[in-house]
């Protein structure tokens, strides 16, 4: 089995991806929460969350402001979970440290849930349907999770990069090895970052193989307000899958 990897400890990685996330204005912030929280139950009051991959808690205290009964908290960083606890100051959210590879060892994570949430936190995980089993098994019928992952359109060349003219210009986005799943290395802040690659049809069948009915799938596009230049190339190209599913 692959070594779980834990790349938010690095202190480069830590320090890059907080001052990313302070400024309010990443792809997280103006793409891909605003989709993902379009695809959540109507009301969460009353629902008891798990949270995988909490990173700084941002979610989990949102859905306690929704009243959600209690939030489940768990993400593989010290240092994301070390932030968290100081941002957060409510009983309700329970903070826990752990991997999405290794529920069964987070005795918090081991009961039943109305809701399971993971933001950008499965492309990380080696094993996609062991883990859809392991978060199934957690789901009360009626259950649904959400999640969001790096489209394969991005995944698909461990590059990440746009095709450049000589003026610098972003020309296209390469796609090829689109069928060869698996680890890519790739640089984020440093170098040596693990995500895995796989296609939309493995992403979606994986979720049916669980026995999970699907209920939407996207691929989202900047928010209206978001009407910088910068954000326009990403109607070129998806960054983000977000799917989400109930359990029956």
């Amino acid at each position: 089995m692959p070594e779980i990897q834990n790349i938010y400890d690095d202190p480069t990685f830590h320090e890059g991806y907080r001052s990313l996330r302070q400024t309010g204005t990443g792809l997280n912030d103006v793409l891909e929460q605003p989709a993902l929280r379009s695809l959540l139950p109507p009301h969460l009051a009353g629902l008891e969350i798990l949270d995988l991959g909490c990173g700084f808690g941002d979610f989990a205290r949102y859905a306690r402001q929704q009243q959600a009964a209690s939030v489940t908290a768990i993400d593989v960083s010290r240092k994301m979970l070390d932030a968290a606890r100081q941002m957060t100051n409510d009983p309700a959210i329970l903070f826990a440290q752990g991997a999405i590879e290794n529920l069964a060892a987070i005795e918090s994570a081991n009961r039943p849930f109305d809701l399971i949430i993971s933001s950008l936190a499965l492309h990380y995980v080696a094993d996609y349907p062991a883990a859809l089993v392991d978060i199934s098994n957690r789901l009360k019928p009626g259950g649904r999770l959400v999640f969001s992952v790096e489209h394969p359109i991005c995944t698909a060349l461990a590059e990440q990069q746009w095709h450049l003219d000589e003026a610098g210009d972003k020309q296209f986005w390469p796609v090829d090895n689109y069928r060869d799943e698996g680890p890519r290395q790739t640089h984020w802040f440093v170098d040596d970052v693990i995500k895995y690659h796989r296609t939309v049809e493995t992403y979606v069948n994986g979720l049916l193989d669980a026995g999970l009915q699907i209920i939407r799938l996207l691929e989202p596009e900047p928010v209206k307000e978001a009407t910088d230049a910068k954000w326009h190339k990403h109607r070129r190209r998806p960054p983000f899958l977000i799917l989400a599913a109930q359990k029956l």
